[in-house]
């Protein structure tokens, strides 16, 4: 079986190198003033991790997915937060499987190097959140160009990146059609679209994710920057669900991890009563089985790689990979909490702000719920629920 943990080491030594150079404080004065982490996507784009799964045609490194969820593990295993980058790792992935010839050598290479972000993920919409086929973004064709209208939300670092990969209905519902049918993929360029019919107003959140709600008025987008065939733009998307599933999974291992550790090495240090707090099984056994959560989602992952590398459809493999990931880092989360008590929610600690951004995987990229959902009835041969 692959094990991320034992292969990459290379790897995970460089990125975490790399992540000490952004402590805590860099993380914290990011937190407060809810602010975009400029130089540390740079730098992981000048070390070519963020390219690290683009062919080397186009410039990238050509490494496979567990390589990306390594690097991504690590990050958040040093206590860092590749939230505001990961996107570019797998929403490139419609580009390259899917796009032309002309549309990959037009961006990819600027997107390994830096010079393009490709960060912008154009789906869920306020009325139809992970109902996909009701989406009521529409891009109509007039003559060369698409016309977009519409509105999305949770569109993640819309301010930062100079590309959207977008999901909009060129062909209207009718009565007898799959929902998902009719929806085809555009290429937006953001840095043209902005005050030309695309307008971005950011949402404040729990965590500092970066995210916005997008609204689209009569934009013009080339017809050229169709990707793959109109009206199959919903396979096109689901394509790369499992492999953002896989590498945000990873991303839950790695604060799991840092969590984790933060509460052993504090259980050791804090001495209540005359003795460390480390000596009692109300301590010691909330931690224990967070580890053990961790390493069994740990193994969901690695398993989920697997099969994703292997060229099969790793989709139960993938959601329940998600599934045990969030719920390990949560576990850890509040064990990590309490362990501290109130030095727990202090800022200086870290641990309120890994707090609240794992709990976001709840949530994103997919509900929990739904997962369950999914597995009861496309796994278990339950019927349909919704």
């Amino acid at each position: 079986m692959l094990n991320t943990s034992d292969i990459y080491n290379d790897i995970r030594d460089a990125v975490a190198k790399l992540c000490a150079d952004y402590p805590g404080e860099y993380w914290r004065k990011l937190d407060r003033e809810m602010a975009y982490p400029t130089e540390f996507v740079q730098a992981l784009t000048d070390a070519g991790w963020l390219a690290a799964l683009i062919p080397e045609e186009y410039g990238g490194a050509g490494l496979p997915l567990s390589a990306g969820a390594a690097i991504l593990e690590e990050i958040h295993k040093s206590g860092g937060n590749a939230g505001a980058c990961h996107a570019q790792m797998y929403t490139m992935g419609t580009l390259l499987r899917h796009g032309s010839e002309e549309q990959k050598q037009k961006y990819l290479p600027g997107i390994a190097d830096g010079s393009l972000r490709l960060q912008a993920f154009g789906v869920t919409e306020p009325t139809s959140g992970t109902d996909t086929g009701a989406l009521k973004t529409t891009a109509k064709l007039d003559g060369k160009h698409y016309v977009v209208n519409g509105q999305k939300i949770w569109t993640s670092r819309a301010e930062h990146s100079d590309l959207m990969i977008l999901l909009a209905r060129t062909t209207p519902l009718s009565e007898g059609t799959k929902k998902t049918s009719g929806l085809s993929v555009l290429l937006v360029d953001m840095r043209e679209a902005k005050d030309n019919g695309l307008k971005i107003r950011p949402i404040r959140t729990m965590m500092n994710h970066a995210t916005t709600e997008v609204f689209f008025e009569n934009l013009p987008v080339p017809g050229e920057n169709l990707i793959g065939e109109e009206g199959k733009g919903f396979k096109y998307i689901l394509s790369g669900m499992n492999s953002e599933r896989i590498l945000i999974a990873s991303e839950c291992i790695g604060d799991a991890k840092w969590l984790i550790e933060k509460a052993v090495n504090y259980a050791k240090e804090r001495k209540v009563f005359g003795r460390s707090i480390g000596q009692n099984q109300g301590i010691q056994f909330p931690i224990a089985k967070a580890y053990a959560n961790m390493r069994a989602a740990e193994l969901m992952v690695q398993e989920a790689l697997r099969v994703y590398e292997a060229g099969e459809n790793p989709g139960a493999e993938a959601n329940m990979a998600k599934m045990l990931a969030a719920d390990a880092s949560n576990e850890a989360a509040n064990a990590c909490t309490q362990t501290h008590g109130g030095f727990g929610f202090a800022e200086e600690y870290d641990i309120e702000r890994k707090f609240r951004e794992t709990r976001l995987y709840q949530v994103a990229p997919i509900s929990t719920n739904l997962i369950l959902s999914y597995l009861s009835e496309h796994i278990l041969g339950m019927p349909r629920s919704y």
